[in-house]
Formats: C-alpha cells, structure tokens, sequence
C-alpha cells in the first residue's frame, strides 16, 4: 500500500430524508496511485460528487474504511479532517470559491493565513504559485475583474500553495469555453506530470475524462468499470 496515497475499501454512504435511510454511496472501493492522473465519470445523480466528498475527507462514510496517506481517517472529528484535509489535499471546483472582496493573491493567501503562516511568507508563496499559472501580472485584481479562465487559475493557485500531494478537481472546466477549459486541462496535466500531484477529476464530460491517465465510472452508487 505504499504507493497508495488515497484508498476506500467497501464505502458505503446513505443519507436520512424522512426518516429513511437513502443510499448513495453502495461499496466503493478504489486506491489511487501517489502521482495518478484519474478521472471519475458518471452522470448527474451516480454518486460521483459523494465520491469526491470522500476521497477528499469532506465527509465520512456510512460504512466503510477511508486511508489518507496509510491513516484510517473515517472515525476523524471535523476539526481532525480538516487539519488533514488543508495539508494533504488542494480543491479546484467549477464555482471557483473565491471570495469577492479579496485580490487574487489575498485568495491565494488565504489558505496559509488558517495554517498561521507569516504574512511575508505567505505572500512569497501566493506570488509564486501565481507566477506557475501565468497570473504574476494580475495579483491585484479582483475575481470580478478577471474572465472565468483566470479565476480557475487562481483556484489552482490556492489548491497549490499549501504544497498539496493531492489536487481533487470538480467539474473544474465545468464554467469555461471549450478553449479555456483546454487550457485548464493542459495546466493539470503539467502539474501530473512536472510537478508529480496526484490528480482526481470528477466530471459528466467523457471528452474531459479522456484526458486522465486512468478513468473510473460510476453509476447507481457502484464502480461500473
């Protein structure tokens, strides 16, 4: 298991709506390869996104064993996971999450603020990361005043800045041109490639998941292939 970095073995998830217990999740079972490039495919309603809330320790499972790093993290509190989550694991999502009121590299730097990282070490690291994904000129602007292409960069900026092994991406060309989110696939793969991050996209589009290395598809809660 020591090229392992993420594993679920039979994880089941089921969710309470009137008093009765809906399952989502029905076995899942999955290791994911320090350094992989995967893509989770299914359709609206598959379980994808409880997956993803899974392996990235969103949540806990109903049943079932989640690994992080060799660690049993399915009996964490919320306050374990997300000590482990903010270290382990960067989130690039479709929405982008970036906070109106703040520049790009204020975005950026906030991610390091909750770990307690000096101010000027901070800002060093954000400028950096901003630098990788060709931004080092719009560290002032506002996610208003930047087109969806460059708010998704900033995203990827401040999945990265906390040197993440794992960067987990949903949806992440979901709000982008075609072009744009060809774009966006071809930083992803450099950060595969070049700079060795494990990286887990979920996605509906068959044309996004073709650009994995591995795809997984899941349907009615269970790994279809």
């Amino acid at each position: 298991m020591e090229n392992t970095i993420i594993k679920l073995e039979n994880v089941e998830k089921s969710y309470i709506l009137a008093k009765n217990e809906v399952p989502i999740l029905k076995g899942i079972n999955l290791d994911i390869k320090r350094g992989e490039f995967l893509a989770i495919i299914g359709p609206s309603g598959s379980g994808k996104s409880t997956t993803m809330n899974m392996i990235g320790s969103l949540d806990t499972p109903t049943r079932g064993t989640i690994y992080l790093d060799n660690k049993d993290i399915s009996k964490l509190d919320e306050s374990e996971l997300a000590q482990l989550r903010g270290k382990k694991i960067g989130f690039i999502f479709q929405n982008f999450n970036l906070i109106p009121s703040l520049s790009a590299l204020q975005n950026v730097t906030l991610p390091l603020t909750f770990q307690g990282i000096q101010k000027n070490e901070a800002i060093r690291r954000a400028t950096e990361e901003l630098e990788k994904v060709k931004l080092d000129h719009r560290l002032t602007h506002k996610p208003s005043e930047l087109s969806g292409g460059e708010r998704q960069r900033v995203a990827i900026a401040r999945a990265l800045v906390t040197n993440s092994e794992v960067i987990l991406a949903d949806e992440p060309t979901g709000n982008l041109d075609s072009k744009t989110g060809e774009e966006i696939m071809e930083l992803l793969k450099t950060l595969n490639e070049q700079h060795n991050k494990t990286v887990v996209i979920i996605t509906h589009d068959p044309n996004i998941a073709s650009r994995a290395k591995r795809v997984i598809k899941i349907q009615d809660g269970r790994i279809v292939k």
